[in-house]
């Protein structure tokens, strides 16, 4: 997995908040030559590279290396937030990904209140409907984390993305996130029958959903 450093938005449950605050295009320690090396030296042995962050879609190297990466031979699957979707469509019509996993944090709408101030849901809603054109393998994936995500709220993006082949509802883990204080006084993670319960509004509208 590669992580690029540096993200647009301010979500409270961020679990990499060192990479969230190094810049939007932070190459300090960054060794190039040493990890393609690295993907060289393992072929045959690793099944693809994940382009992580962070934002990966913030760094202008981000064409150069998945090409680089899939000149090696190995497919690439981009982590994304959703917020660029120009670049998503243009890694897509250049070839460069085979994967796209994008998260959706509550619903778009209420982007301004709990993401970033000044997001644009309609942003959020291209690439949804980008990614679901695309003809690529992709997943949509919701961090469920009180306030920001309940049972009305997983319902409305299921149905914003219905009929997507996989819908992935990832459990809150409170370890080192970007604003511990945004979550005092309050149980912000779902128990196991609670996260089964959210499975089961989300199913009817996507083809699959799973827990993580």
């Amino acid at each position: 997995m590669c992580f690029l450093s540096g993200c647009n938005f301010d979500c409270p449950y961020c679990h990499n908040p060192g990479l969230v605050r190094g810049g939007s295009s932070t190459q300090s320690g960054w060794d190039e030559q040493g990890f393609f090396r690295f993907l060289e030296e393992r072929k045959g042995f690793l099944d693809g590279v994940v382009v992580s962050g962070g934002e990966p879609t913030l760094n202008n190297g981000l064409f150069s290396l998945c090409e680089k990466i899939k000149e090696l031979g190995y497919p690439v699957k981009l982590d994304t937030n959703g917020s660029r979707p120009e670049v998503i469509e243009a890694l897509i019509r250049e070839g460069v990904v085979d994967y796209i996993a994008m998260d959706i944090k509550t619903d778009p709408l209420h982007y301004p209140g709990f993401i970033k101030k000044d997001c644009d849901p309609k942003s959020i809603l291209s690439s949804i409907r980008i990614i679901m054109e695309s003809g690529l393998c992709y997943e949509f994936r919701t961090t469920c984390v009180r306030p920001i995500v309940d049972a009305r709220i997983i319902e409305s993006i299921a149905k914003t993305i219905q009929g997507a082949v996989l819908y992935v509802l990832q459990k809150f883990h409170d370890v080192e996130v970007l604003h511990p204080e945004f979550f005092q006084g309050m149980t912000a993670g779902y128990g196991d029958d609670e996260m089964m319960f959210l499975k089961s509004v989300a199913e009817p509208w996507v083809k699959t959903c799973v827990i993580r």
